[in-house]
């Protein structure tokens, strides 16, 4: 560790303990004119005394690399006393990547009680701009959504960089600012100049004003489908509507049956309804006149579904309709905040809301409003688009793109059309009992044990089943979306979250008695339990209290964790046998689709191939393969289907690029085929669906402010032109590829019988309709990733 005291220049500025900062914009230290005021002390990087150096813009600055190793970092702190910066917003530093990339730079602010303020800023190549790091805890979320504008912004001419930061500081007391990095491979530098502080206010306002024109797009940006007139709405909706009939017409020429089945592979038996089979060594969902069918999906094919609230940051908006005006008919009043994982830090998120699809599809497809007679007043109109052309264009396009499902969370009403088979969630929710493992994003895991848990599923099933009951075009439902099985980490803790924290509840919650009967019934009393854990528990009614804390599982006491194991196992075991006795009761002729894991256990994959048809992923990553251990799914001997996956940038409007981000535009075409290409790969999996039809609003969507750029279509209702021309191309090949995969599974299959091993698949039969089956094997792995 090098410390370094700079020479004096500044010294006046600082003569007190407490360092006062005014208002307004202050200096506190030059790196290229340096003063004693400021220590700096180096780890790990280095600063030569004399290196200030010219930059192409003509600017000053002085360079700092910082070296291989675990954090290199530079520490700022005053020569005596701490800054007082109370009366100042953000803290500023003039800074540049000295590299020809991005760097990702680490900022800590740390006042005198020990209180902390980190910031995860990535620095740009280009020239230098002017870092700024609030005092207080702010995020994008804050704002309403889940990523900010595009950094950096030009505010009077100069370069800003508006950073987030999660913490709390005492602002009066600051007693250093650190900057570092996280293990970098080989060494970067940087170009620092001005450190200090200053109000913040105009620049944060600046950052977020006037962010979206009068049809929903980004102000902050320019492409090819940015539309700016109604003309252009209505020009581009015709020239799709020649382009789409061409290729529906190629779609007819493609031997699919009228479910959107594969006429051209293995025949099975016709049932009436969607179903799933194994033929040599490879799952297929079968159609209802008995063709292999791989559902290429997509989910959230609705044109009521991306609102965003407008109440409170009107000054967001360039142009919202008045009142009285025919579009003010696409507002709303809605209430999202809710306290969920998902919804935390999050600011507006209630009040009254706008539809800039709905007003979109207005302007492109409505009728014209009646014109009052001459001295007659003019009268609030909004006739509306027809909701039944949008259906027929809706599915027209899914079909004519190479899709052939409509995904979970669409609009009931597409499936009714009988033109593009369907999915439908099951929406089981009760006053039940739930149990907290620390990744609740959308909630607690739901108490199984919990007799109003059995209740809320029978109705949900119900009602979910009631008019579809008949519906070959039904291929099945979703026991549930992303529910939290596990912890958010790899360790025991996490792994076993969700025994520790039913362990943790009440004995008044059903899973808790259902645990500790399980321990009695084994160990009979807590001396047998106590010297099974390892651990000294004095009397059973300890273990009853609240809060109770299990051991962590260890090598001494192996116990444990198979006592954790165990009883996940019955918990898994109880919700799934839940939902499947109620869906063979209600709707014996469809499939039970799986939980949509996004966060899992073994027992909870083991559990679910026991009692559904089918095995649910959501898997943010490069190929399906990164997302689970499929050589540990074989065990179970399941169809398994990608429920949610995408690719998105920051290149069309939405400012976040999702949890699997591609650098451009032109890289989503590319990502999507290679994922598509994994998946026909792999014989267990049967389908995958993207995520999702449409761009999510810019500044956050109701639900809990996502704002990413992953839609086919944008808010205008405007297709991504080259992204859906590759989408298309590759959902045409995956039947080409299904083809060669499964000629190739044939010829293993003879080959394999002919050396006289016994092939699992050879005559072998999935269920057909209701939800059920027997699964062997365990399941693997961890899935930690969720949308």
């Amino acid at each position: 560790m090098i410390r370094r005291t700079l020479p004096t220049v500044f010294a006046l500025l600082f003569t007190a303990p407490l360092l006062a900062a005014p208002a307004g914009q202050q200096t506190l230290f030059n790196f290229v004119r340096p003063a004693d005021v400021v220590q700096v002390v180096t780890n790990g990087a280095d600063l030569p005394q004399s290196n200030a150096e010219q930059t192409a813009e003509g600017e000053v600055l002085r360079r700092v690399t910082f070296t291989p190793t675990t954090q290199p970092s530079l520490r700022l702190t005053p020569q005596s006393g701490a800054w007082d910066w109370s009366q100042s917003g953000v803290m500023s530093l003039r800074i540049q990547s000295a590299m020809d990339w991005a760097l990702t730079l680490n900022v800590t602010i740390q006042s005198n009680d020990g209180k902390t303020l980190t910031s995860r800023v990535d620095l740009p190549a280009g020239p230098a701009q002017t870092l700024l790091v609030p005092l207080q805890a702010f995020s994008p979320l804050s704002q309403g959504m889940r990523a900010g504008p595009p950094m950096p912004l030009t505010v009077d001419g100069q370069r800003v960089l508006l950073a987030s930061s999660v913490g709390e500081l005492d602002r009066t007391q600051v007693v250093s600012v650190t900057l570092s990095m996280d293990k970098p491979k080989v060494a970067q530098n940087i170009l620092l100049e001005r450190f200090g502080v200053q109000n913040g206010d105009d620049v944060i306002k600046a950052a977020y004003a006037s962010l979206v024109d009068g049809y929903g797009q980004s102000n902050r940006a320019r492409w090819p489908e940015k539309v700016a007139s109604d003309e252009q709405l209505k020009t581009a909706a015709n020239r799709e509507g020649q382009q789409l009939k061409g290729w529906l017409t190629e779609r007819e020429r493609n031997g699919l049956d009228r479910f959107g089945g594969w006429t051209k592979g293995p025949s099975f038996d016709a049932t009436g309804f969607f179903r799933t089979e194994k033929h040599d060594g490879r799952w297929y969902l079968v159609t209802p006149e008995g063709h292999p069918f791989y559902s290429l999906g997509v989910n959230t094919v609705s044109a009521s579904d991306q609102q965003t609230y407008v109440e409170g940051r009107e000054g967001m908006f360039a142009e919202l309709p008045k009142d009285g005006e025919p579009l003010a008919a696409y507002y709303g009043k809605g209430d999202n905040s809710v306290a969920l994982a998902s919804n935390a830090g999050r600011g507006f998120s209630r009040g009254r809301w706008f539809d800039f699809y709905g007003a979109n599809l207005q302007r492109t497809y409505g009728k014209p409003c009646p014109q009052p007679k001459e001295g007659e007043p003019k009268l609030p109109c909004a006739e509306g688009f027809d909701a039944k052309r949008w259906q027929t264009h809706t599915l027209d396009r899914l079909q004519a793109w190479g899709f052939n499902t409509i995904g979970n969370w669409s609009d009931p009403a597409l499936g009714l059309n009988d033109r593009v088979p369907y999915t439908l969630p099951l929406s089981i929710v009760g006053d039940y009992a739930s149990i907290s493992t620390g990744s609740d994003w959308w909630g607690g895991m739901p108490d199984p044990f919990d007799p109003r848990f059995a209740m809320a599923t029978e109705r949900a099933v119900a009602i979910a089943a009631r008019d579809h009951r008949d519906d070959p075009w039904l291929v099945g439902y979703f026991a549930d979306n992303e529910l939290a099985w596990a912890g958010p980490g790899d360790d025991p803790k996490s792994r076993y979250a969700l025994a520790y924290g039913t362990l943790r509840m009440t004995t008044d919650v059903a899973a808790k008695r259902a645990f500790l009967k399980q321990l009695r019934d084994k160990y009979r009393n807590q001396q047998g339990l106590s010297k099974a854990w390892g651990v000294e528990i004095p009397t059973w009614e300890q273990m009853e209290d609240p809060g109770f804390e299990a051991p962590l599982p260890n090598p001494e006491h192996p116990e444990i964790e198979a006592d954790l194991k165990y009883f996940q196992k019955v918990f898994a075991d109880t919700y799934f046998k839940t939902i499947s006795d109620s869906l063979k009761w209600h709707a014996p002729n469809h499939l039970l689709l799986g939980g949509r894991f996004a966060v899992s256990t073994p027992e909870a994959v083991a559990s679910c191939a026991q009692y559904c048809d089918v095995l649910s992923f959501n898997f943010y990553t490069l190929q399906p393969q990164d997302g689970y251990d499929f050589d540990q799914l074989e065990a179970l001997d399941k169809p398994v289907l990608i429920t949610e996956f995408n690719f998105g940038s920051r290149d069309r409007g939405p400012f976040w690029g999702g949890v699997t981000e591609v650098a451009k535009e032109e890289d989503r075409g590319p990502a999507y085929a290679n994922f598509i290409k994994q998946a026909v790969n792999e014989p267990s999996i049967v389908g995958v669906h993207w995520f999702q039809y449409l761009d999510q609003p810019v500044t956050g969507r109701l639900l809990d402010g996502e704002n990413g750029h992953f839609g086919l279509v944008g808010i205008t209702d405007v297709p991504f032109q080259g992204f859906v021309e590759s989408v298309r191309k590759s959902n045409l090949q995956a039947i080409e590829l299904l083809g060669k995969a499964a000629e190739k599974a044939k010829v293993d299959a003879q080959q394999k019988a002919a050396k006289g091993i016994d092939h699992d698949d050879i005559g072998g039969k999935g269920r057909s309709g209701s939800a059920g089956g027997a699964a062997s094997g365990h399941a693997g792995g961890h899935s930690g990733n969720g949308h």
